[in-house]
């Protein structure tokens, strides 16, 4: 294998970038062969694979030593050494007779082809468990659809330029959609999360619409399989990890704000099959909410977006808010922020709309209780991972985590977020090179401001066009939270927390592991400069 080439992510990633497709699962492989401590995640993509670490474990110079050597011991893998997935499909897909038609070949012949071919992971995102299937013996490059549809129903199977895929969950979607399979592609629960793994070999069985299980069937494939129940909401769950109905410990939405979610600090090391790490956007206002009642730092809490929460504890309690400035108040009494509170059962907790900032986080002690999913309680929207949003009548149980005793005195130094104008360190990025040397000189010389667009995937901005020196689509690559996408509009998006885990727009910087937390706090109309990262050391 050619030695790959590295290039920058921000802070605590790197991509290794091969010339081709069929270099990608060879290197992914032998980097996993020989992982050490301190790389979190290895992120296969079409051309390059993402190196996420722990700088706190493994230096980034240490690591970027370690991945290029272990790359030379990558050697092409035979299909006989990877797992066989057997799909069975119902060819009848809406858009099977006029993908045929615009490839020029008869509907059986499309058929036929998709069915013979021999199919190979490459890799996964887009969605969790949304695998992108390639094969030697599948000769077309198939274009999307121009108008990509608002919903793709799940279990739909596709095609687009060279790739084959079967959406795990209702999303939206540009493929051209050929047929439908019942299989469980994604399943949270299961040891191996993903039915279809980077570097796992696919077959499609073609089956009658609604065809039953046949004996002998993958676990996870038939449409007699049931979904796992939804537990979120359950009153059977106290102590299970869901929300009990019951009271006790526990806490009821009165008025869940505009959105409120239950957050911890996500989950590290799922990106592989397309899972975003999630948990609080503002993970400093987390963890400081938690240590304020002697919970752990990665407790379960309230991510409460621009305020107008209120909740009632079922037991006496202890809480603490921090993040967005607001008025608090506990049983109709005004209390301070980042400081830990007697909340007495029965009463409310009232965090009214937040004057200053965006996001606020409730810590009671103990640690809320939700469903694990990956290792984690944080909800993810995107994803459908975790529980859902809160609603008004929803009962979340408190569990018995405390690590330590509520700190006598509340630390110093916190005020209102600032919300009006932020200034964030940019590390390099991956593709500063498809940008002309003038947008660069743009990007950090121009007041950007954070449009409407901005929710926990990513945060749009307002600005000039970022001119490009290199036309065309960008081969999907991993992502990481604050990548600064550059869409053809010409004006990036920082990546959030719940924002996807490939993409196929150029990541002209990444905003610092320090900064994303400040970026949480802005709202709509917040000015952004950027200035450059100091190096690290």
């Amino acid at each position: 294998m050619v030695t790959p080439r590295v290039r920058p992510m921000g802070e605590r990633a790197f991509l290794l970038e091969v010339g081709a497709l069929d270099e990608v699962l060879p290197l992914h492989a032998a980097l996993a062969a020989s992982r050490p401590a301190g790389v979190t995640d290895l992120v296969p993509a079409a051309r390059t694979v993402l190196v996420r670490i722990d700088p706190r474990v493994l230096p980034v110079a240490t690591a970027r030593a370690w991945a290029l050597a272990a790359a030379t011991t990558a050697v092409q893998e035979t299909d006989a050494a990877a797992p066989i997935v057997e799909l069975d499909i119902a060819y009848d897909g809406v858009d099977l007779a006029d993908t045929a038609r615009l490839l020029g070949v008869e509907v059986d012949e499309l058929v036929r082809r998709h069915a013979e071919a021999d199919w190979r992971v490459a890799f996964t995102g887009f969605a969790p468990g949304f695998g992108y299937l390639v094969s030697d013996d599948w000769p077309f490059d198939v274009p999307r659809r121009e108008s990509p549809r608002t919903r793709v129903p799940a279990g739909s199977v596709g095609l687009a330029g060279v790739f084959s895929g079967a959406y795990p969950r209702d999303t939206p979607g540009g493929w051209r959609l050929i047929g439908t399979t019942a299989a469980r592609l994604f399943d949270p629960d299961a040891a191996s999360p993903a039915l279809l793994e980077p570097g796992a070999r696919v077959r499609f069985r073609p089956r009658a619409r609604r065809a039953s299980v046949e004996s002998g069937d993958l676990a996870r494939t038939g449409q007699d399989a049931p979904d796992p129940p939804d537990l979120a909401g359950s009153p059977e769950l106290a102590g299970q990890g869901g929300r009990p109905a019951a009271a006790g410990r526990s806490i009821r939405v009165v008025e869940p704000g505009l959105l409120t979610t239950v957050q911890d600090l996500g989950r590290e090391g799922a990106a592989s099959v397309g899972v975003a790490v999630s948990g609080g956007l503002d993970r400093g206002a987390l963890r400081t909410a938690n240590r304020l009642v002697g919970n752990p730092e990665g407790a379960a809490g309230l991510e409460v977006t621009m305020g107008g929460l209120r909740v009632a504890a079922g037991s006496d309690l202890w809480v603490a808010v921090t993040g967005a400035w607001g008025t608090v108040r506990i049983d109709g009494r005004e209390v301070d922020p980042y400081e830990a509170h007697a909340w007495p059962g029965g009463a409310e907790l009232h965090l009214d709309w937040f004057a200053h900032g965006a996001r606020g986080y409730v810590a009671v002690r103990g640690g809320l209780d939700a469903r694990v999913a990956l290792g984690s309680r944080a909800t993810d929207l995107l994803a459908g991972l975790g529980p859902a949003a809160l609603r008004a009548g929803d009962v979340v149980g408190v569990r018995d985590d405390a690590a330590a005793p509520i700190p006598v005195a509340p630390p110093g130094g916190w005020g209102a977020p600032h919300d009006d104008e932020l200034e964030l360190e940019l590390a390099p990025g991956p593709r500063a090179d498809w940008f002309a040397p003038a947008a660069l000189a743009t990007l950090y010389d121009t007041v950007w401001t954070v449009s409407n667009h901005a929710d926990r995937v990513g945060a749009r901005l307002d600005g000039p066009e970022l001119a490009r020196v290199r036309t065309g689509e960008l081969a999907s690559e991993g992502m990481v939270p604050g990548a600064l996408q550059v869409p053809p509009s010409g004006r990036p998006t920082i990546l959030l927390a719940d924002g996807p885990v490939t993409g196929g727009y150029p990541v002209i910087a990444v905003v610092t592991d320090a900064s994303l937390d400040l970026v949480a706090q802005a709202r709509p109309g917040t000015r952004i400069r950027f200035r450059h990262a100091r190096p690290a050391g």
